[in-house]
Order: C-alpha cells, then structure tokens, then sequence
C-alpha cells in the first residue's frame, strides 16, 4: 500500500499549486523507490531503490533524447530573446530599404510551406521562430518605413505572422506523404470501401496549397497598405 504515496503527493502538489512538473517527477520517483525497496531493507535498500528508479529515469531519457531535444531547444530560444534576439533581428531588418512586413512574411511563407512540403514541419513555429525572429523583423520593416507605429499596429503584425505561420505549416504538410493527415484519410476512405494510394492524395493536396499561397500573399500585399496608412 506505500506504493499508492505517489498518487498523495499528487493531490499534496496540485492542492498547495506547486510546479505540476516538479509534482509529478517527485511523485513519479516516490512510487519507484517505494516498489523497489524491500520490507525492513532498512537505509541500504532505500539508497538502492532510490539509485535503481534514478537510473530508469535516466535509461528512459536516453532511449527516447531525439524526441526531447525540441523541448530542450526552447530554454536556449528564451536565453537568446533574454540576450536581445528581437532586437538584433529588428536592427538587420531596418537596413533592407525593400523590407515590408506583407514581403518579409510572403518570403516566409513560401519557406514555410516549401519545407514542410518536405517533411520539415519542425523548422518553423511561434515558440522557435515566430516570437523570437519572425515577428519582430516584421515590426522592424514597419518602423523602417514609420517609425512611429502604433502599439494596435505592432499586435495586428505579430498576429498576421502567426497567422503566415499557421497557413504555411497546414496548407504546405499535406503534401508530404508520410503525414498523419495523409494516413488518416487514407485510412478513413478505406473503412468507407474507397481505396486511394496515399501518393495520390498527397499529390492532389498541392493545388489546394498553390491557390493557399496566392490567397494569403494577396492578404499580406493588403495588409502592407493598411500598416502604410
């Protein structure tokens, strides 16, 4: 019954707010040692258990360290943005004299949906590359041409990049045949006794991403003009 401890110091956690993270690791470690550690093992079997569930932790970590390297890539983007990222991104944008936001965001787009047509859905987002590069070099080709922009401006611009991110990624995916979406229409027309290869379906997908990429650039050249004004 020492076992169920672990699900105690859950509602012990959640009940005084701590970090949920922290919660859950602590509760995750008190359940292993207590399964590990045998009756009157005494302070020896307690070490024991407790460098056992340690190594587990550490064992499960390793065997699985490709997919928690994107996780451990964001402290890295918020030392970056704490050391002046933004800035800097601001600084280079200001020196193109060309540089718009509407064009600045159809370049990013086109990149955007170029490669996650590929596969490399990762290479983008807001948290690695929108908030810390894209957004700001958008406000800095605004403030290149007017330096005074209104903060209503700023937010309509940091929004119109999310939203090229979102259309680049969602419209740019499907083209790529080993996507879920793929296999999930693929599966789902089975089960309906219509059978489709997946290359098929995918290779349909990118006339639906050309006329996305025109529909949104239109968006980006009107949306240039009402910054302008």
């Amino acid at each position: 019954m020492l076992v169920l401890l672990g699900i105690a110091v859950v509602v012990a956690g959640f009940a005084l707010r701590l970090n949920p993270l922290l919660t859950i690791v602590v509760a995750a470690i008190v359940t292993g040692v207590l399964a590990a550690v045998a009756p009157g093992a005494g302070i020896d079997g307690l070490t024991k258990a407790a460098v056992d569930t340690l190594a587990l932790f550490g064992k499960a970590f390793n065997d699985n360290r490709y997919f928690h390297i994107t996780w451990l890539v964001l402290p890295v983007i918020g030392l970056l943005e704490r050391e002046g990222l933004q800035e800097r991104a601001r600084m280079l944008i200001r020196r193109i004299r060309a540089a718009t936001p509407g064009r600045l965001l159809m370049v990013y787009l086109a990149l955007r949906q170029g490669t996650s047509a590929l596969g490399l859905t990762s290479l983008g987002g807001h948290p690695q590359m929108v908030r810390p590069l894209v957004a700001p070099m958008a406000e800095g080709a605004a403030e290149a041409a007017n330096a005074d922009i209104s903060e209503d401006k700023r937010v309509r611009i940091r929004a119109m990049a999310a939203a090229t991110d979102n259309i680049g990624l969602f419209f740019g995916e499907d083209i790529f045949i080993a996507i879920g979406s793929i296999v999930l229409i693929v599966g789902f027309l089975e089960q309906a006794g219509i059978t489709v290869e997946a290359l098929h379906v995918s290779l349909w997908a990118i006339p639906t991403a050309i006329a996305a990429f025109a529909v949104h650039t239109v968006r980006l050249w009107l949306f240039d003009r009402a910054v302008r004004s």
